[in-house]
């Protein structure tokens, strides 16, 4: 078990390495870099009769300007140089520092974990509330009308994009055209400071009404058709037989040896799942209900092209995803003893 715990640690170094290599790369091929950008952004204030900031940079832009912005941003320095100063940084889990809002990386990502916190959280525990009783139902109802109905229903929900859903919702329920029933903007109302703890909640989960229903609607149909087939699978096999051969009655069987080996497959993905759900906010669902959270930050910084943002949050989720695949390699022999990496080794 160690030797394997050790293994996946050495090979974590080069798939997080090769990540950040690879994004390093395309990054200096890439148009329109940071310094373009200001340049950009400058010249239209100027244009229009505002302040350029920092630097008074009109269409008459000389080279000296855009050199003392290049020394500003570190682009001054060969592309090798930068890229080792980046590891360097890195090791030391500093992630730098915004070209455009002028903030650390781990500041900015801090300011955003209350959305997605809150985004993740409610999606991956209502995801698993509704699909995991729904799929045992399904599975002990294989072939009847409850299980052609639930499924034709999943299905569609599953095909239909978030985004389009929260379109809908927000015509329909949040002022569009219809009613306005549920707020547009943010996580808690204006005077949210003001009431009381009981109406904060209520506030709370009114503002998250919407975007939640767009995110749990299309992530739970992989969990209930997995739960299904898994228990299905799992009723076919001899031990349940042999339980019901020796006068078992069936909800004796599914809960106390069905319900224990079926559900293997859905803790051990526990630990990618309720991580996912915090780092894979949608960014449309954001942007729909003008929700600030980590996914809106990483699709701007890209359009913008902050890249100590991009290559920042790249390493740190990365790192976090290789770390909770090993945690769900090792919770996969906890929950089920007949797995031995040791032996697999050999």
């Amino acid at each position: 078990m160690w030797w394997y715990i050790l293994k996946r640690i050495a090979l974590m170094l080069p798939t997080l390495l090769g990540a950040l290599t690879i994004t390093f790369v395309v990054i200096q091929f890439v148009p329109g870099g940071p310094v373009e950008q200001i340049m950009a952004e400058a010249r239209a204030s100027q244009k229009g009769g505002g302040d350029a900031g920092l630097y008074k940079a009109g269409r008459d832009s000389d080279a000296k300007q855009i050199a003392e912005l290049k020394k500003l941003y570190g682009f001054d320095k060969p592309a090798h140089v930068r890229y080792f100063e980046m590891l360097g940084s890195f090791l030391r889990f500093d992630l730098g520092r915004s070209f455009l809002q002028n903030k650390d990386v781990w500041q900015l990502i801090k300011e955003k974990l209350p959305v997605s916190i809150s985004l993740g959280l409610w999606t991956f525990l209502f995801s698993y509330l509704i699909s995991v009783p729904l799929g045992v139902a399904k599975a002990v109802r294989e072939g009847s009308r409850f299980d052609v109905l639930t499924s034709m229903l999943v299905l569609v929900g599953y095909a239909i994009p978030g985004f389009v859903l929260g379109i809908f919702l927000i015509v329909l329920f949040a002022g569009g055209s219809f009613f306005e029933w549920f707020p547009l903007r943010g996580l808690t109302s204006d005077n949210w400071d003001e009431l009381s703890w009981p109406a904060r909640i209520l506030d709370y989960f009114w503002h998250l009404t919407l975007p939640l229903v767009c995110l749990v609607i299309g992530s739970f149909a992989v969990t209930t058709m997995l739960t299904k087939n898994t228990f299905v699978e799992e009723v076919r096999k001899q031990y349940v037989l042999v339980a019901r051969a020796k006068g078992l009655d069936d909800r004796r069987v599914l809960y106390k040896h069905i319900f224990r080996n079926a559900l293997i497959p859905l803790v051990t993905g526990f630990p990618a799942a309720f991580v996912g759900a915090f780092f894979a906010g949608s960014v449309l669902i954001e942007t729909l209900f003008s929700l600030d959270g980590l996914g809106l930050l990483a699709y701007e910084s890209v359009v913008r092209r902050d890249y100590p943002v991009v290559l920042g949050s790249l390493y740190l989720f990365t790192l976090i995803a290789l770390v909770v695949k090993l945690v769900s390699d090792l919770l996969y022999v906890a929950v089920d003893p007949r797995v031995q990496f040791g032996a697999a080794a050999r």
